[in-house]
């Protein structure tokens, strides 16, 4: 029997043959790599999904739910082609069309219209549409409006919002817009699949959502593919939380949960993050639920919950070096970031001292300068870290060593107050580097380690990290750049590894 394996080049929904050999395999492993659109029902659904198997002659293939959506498919109420993991395809592209997906998941689209995204990733809207319609099947009205479909489901089955309210809170125009879309994408009425969801949380015997004045509250189901190693990212959080701003809960002396406050487009918010079977739980708190599908993508990015774990080890462990770090640490993840700026201060600060000494001036820093969340009594999550308007203003009085690296972090909190620099993940990662490069006191490891986080960029190899080079000669490797070749494109996985094969030796 052949082997099947995950596709992992662009534009694979266009090779019908493997897609179709896919979808016969129910293998959730292709969830969220490419949609399947059944002309005879009309109905697109996920690979998995465990419906009837269709005839190849009656299937087309498409990149994304938006695509199949203005192919005039109504989402499959069975198998929830939306609820599964993003397609990691957006990871490892770094072109127009991967980073326009990650803005139009962050709310980009329904707070700055066309025009904003097109300004933000450096094209015209025409150029911008013709080449997502091109690699995407869908513009970028299409693929937004797919999201805010998304968006609503989650609002209508997980709160207790008004559906006016729901519309607008997903970034609906009009209530009619609301209504026409839910009907056109999942084949019936808001008030429908409320009710649903209101009966299957009776069968189950909770209600896990609620609103009121101190914000609205949620909790969901963020999927992943496994597997997981959730102990490994759990602890990378935990020996760099910011008491305040993040913390983290624990049993028996096992990491059980990470929680962290949100700085969002429309306000302040918290998550409270636990894994469980094939998926995180969820417990969101925001003070405007127009904020839930940024809040989410950015959770999704924090955990790289849309990584490709099976192309990861494919790579990684034909390295013999390699293998066997591989083969007892399954399903590392690369830990990203909620916020550019955030994520560059910290990394700054942190710069030739301990995690835990920049944990304490980061801790400093956020206790002097940080905001304070809208609502009281949160005993652990009490803070947002400090925004670079304050850092630059008054980053003085509170920063504490060498004068020129004082200097560098309010001068590069400055030009991110400004906008001279731009940190979001829109940007073009070549841009990027060189834009960090060009500000004091940021090196080429400062500048990897934010493509890394914030970009979430799979192929970054900090070669100059004294761990990650410990790590390297634990596993008998002498000449890392050149060594790194083979593990192309995903170079920022082996550099975990290597962090662990570094911690493994320091305790062994």
């Amino acid at each position: 029997m052949t082997e099947l394996t995950i596709p992992r080049d662009q534009g694979v929904w266009r090779d019908t043959e493997r897609c179709y050999r896919a979808v016969t395999a129910r293998d959730s492993r292709f969830d969220g790599q490419f949609i399947m659109a059944v002309r005879t029902t009309g109905i697109y659904c996920r690979p998995s999904c465990p419906a009837v198997t269709p005839k190849s002659a009656n299937v087309t293939f498409y990149p994304t739910s938006a695509a199949a959506q203005a192919g005039g498919y109504r989402a499959c109420r069975r198998c929830l082609p939306d609820a599964v993991p993003g397609s990691p395809e957006w990871n490892v592209r770094a072109d127009l069309a991967a980073r326009a997906m990650r803005l139009i998941s962050d709310g980009a689209v329904e707070r700055e219209g066309v025009p904003g995204l097109a300004r933000q990733l450096g094209y015209s809207e025409r150029q911008l549409g013709r080449v997502l319609t091109s690699e995407l099947g869908a513009g970028p009205l299409a693929l937004a409006r797919a999201h805010r479909a998304h968006s609503a489901r989650l609002l209508i089955e997980m709160s207790e919002l008004p559906l006016t309210d729901v519309a607008f809170a997903a970034g609906f125009a009009s209530v009619r817009q609301f209504n026409d879309t839910i009907r056109e994408v999942f084949a019936t009425t808001p008030s429908h699949l409320r009710a649903a969801a209101a009966k299957a949380r009776r069968r189950a015997g909770s209600a896990e959502a609620e609103a009121g004045n101190t914000g609205a509250r949620l909790t969901l189901r963020l999927p992943y593919r496994p597997p997981f190693d959730s102990d490994g990212l759990l602890r990378f959080f935990a020996a760099r939380a910011v008491p305040g701003v993040e913390n983290i809960t624990t049993e028996s002396g096992r990491i059980t949960g990470y929680g962290r406050t949100l700085r969002l487009p429309h306000g302040a918010g918290t998550a409270w993050l636990s894994p469980a079977d094939g998926h995180f739980r969820c417990a969101l708190r925001l003070s405007d639920v127009r904020d839930l599908s940024s809040a989410v993508a950015r959770i999704r990015r924090l955990l790289d919950l849309d990584a490709d774990p099976e192309g990861v080890r494919h790579v990684l462990s034909a390295d013999p070096a390699l293998a066997p770090v591989v083969e007892e640490v399954p399903g590392i993840r690369a830990p990203g970031a909620v916020d550019g700026a955030e994520l560059v201060t910290r990394a700054m600060l942190g710069q030739q001292i301990s995690v835990a000494a920049a944990r304490t001036a980061a801790g400093k820093l956020t206790a002097e300068l940080g905001g304070t969340l809208p609502w009281p009594g949160e005993c652990t999550l009490t803070t947002l870290f400090p925004t670079p308007e304050a850092i630059a203003e008054r980053g003085r009085e509170v920063l504490r060593g060498p004068r020129r690296r004082i200097d560098a972090i309010i001068t590069v909190a400055d030009a991110l107050a400004s906008g001279k620099a731009d940190v979001h993940i829109g940007r073009d990662p070549g841009d990027l580097r060189a834009e960090l490069l060009a500000l004091p006191g940021i090196g080429p490891w400062t500048a990897d380690y934010a493509l890394m986080r914030v970009l979430g960029s799979p192929d970054i190899l900090l070669s100059g990290d004294l761990v990650l080079r410990n790590g390297a000669a634990a596993l008998g490797i002498t000449d890392l750049t050149e060594h790194a070749l083979a593990w192309r494109p995903w170079r920022t996985y082996a550099g975990m590894y290597l962090w662990h094969a570094a911690d493994r030796g320091a305790s062994a």
